[in-house]
């Protein structure tokens, strides 16, 4: 499924506008990155939770030339799916509804 997909989608089952879903969903997506850059997590029980990690300046190589560089330090957004949704989607638990 795409945004453009689950915009749909909200539109039909919540019966507001294109327009309207469109406006949730970006205000939903962009909470979710608000709060990471901030915050540092955003977790929704039995769903999951975004963190943010930070990994230390190393250095490698460019792969194409074998020139040394510096990488340096980052923080990138990480995903933990919740047990709920793993017990689900493998069709296990008391979550599934088949």
């Amino acid at each position: 499924m795409v945004k453009s997909e689950l915009i749909e989608l909200l539109a039909a089952k919540a019966d507001i506008t294109t327009a309207q879903a469109e406006d949730v969903v970006n205000m939903f997506f962009n909470t979710i990155v608000e709060s990471l850059t901030t915050e540092g997590r955003v977790e929704i029980r039995g769903f999951g939770a975004f963190t943010v990690r930070k990994y230390k300046a190393y250095d490698g190589r460019n792969p194409k030339t074998g020139e040394k560089i510096e990488v340096p330090e980052k923080k990138l957004p990480f995903w933990k799916t919740g047990l709920e949704l793993r017990q689900r989607v493998d069709g296990l638990g008391a979550g599934s509804r088949d």
